[in-house]
């Protein structure tokens, strides 16, 4: 009678790395998303009350 023993499958050790440290798709966090926004605000509404300047004599 022959035993035979299934080993899994070798893992990779690299994707299991990264998988334990979060790694995934690359985007801003919830507060980096709020800063950009209130600094495209900021800007945008500078840039209005710029051009409403009445005109200097």
């Amino acid at each position: 009678m022959k035993f035979s023993i299934n080993t899994p499958k070798p893992r990779n050790r690299m994707a299991v790395a990264a998988r334990q440290r979060h790694a995934g798709a690359h985007r801003p966090s919830g507060q980096a998303l709020r800063q950009r926004a209130k600094h495209e605000l900021r800007s945008t509404l500078q840039r209005e009350l710029r051009h409403e300047r009445p005109p200097s004599p």
